[in-house]
């Protein structure tokens, strides 16, 4: 059997995270969104989104690749967040059986405000 691999990315919440204003917190987001947005604008990833509703509300994040891991880890720890110490970036390689999932090229919010507008 022929398998697909992709690179998968989780997102954590360090737990020694700097405190931050509402305001830091908010522009660090927005920074945040339009990295990952570049990045899915050039196809590097394929899908991305928070996590909610968790057990472990250190789940952030979830970003599925289409480069290989060392590729991927290099332009997720140059997220702004992870950068400013408030992410962690763990990366794994995620298989399954060839065919079986489909990426569709999608615009990526580049801030709160874009994503939460209807």
């Amino acid at each position: 059997m022929r398998f697909d691999r992709y690179t998968v990315i989780l997102l954590t919440l360090r737990p020694d995270a700097p405190p931050m204003t509402d305001e830091q917190a908010a522009e660090l987001q927005d920074r945040h969104l339009a990295h990952g947005a570049d990045l899915q604008d050039r196809g590097l990833i394929l899908a991305r989104g928070p996590l909610t509703e968790q057990d472990d509300e250190r789940f952030r994040g979830f970003s599925v690749w289409s480069v290989d891991a060392a590729t991927a880890r290099e332009r997720a720890e140059a997220d702004p967040a992870v950068r400013a110490g408030r992410l962690a970036v763990d990366v794994m390689t995620w298989m399954m059986p060839a065919g079986n999932v489909q990426f569709a090229q999608v615009r990526a919010p580049r801030s709160v405000a874009e994503a939460m507008a209807d």
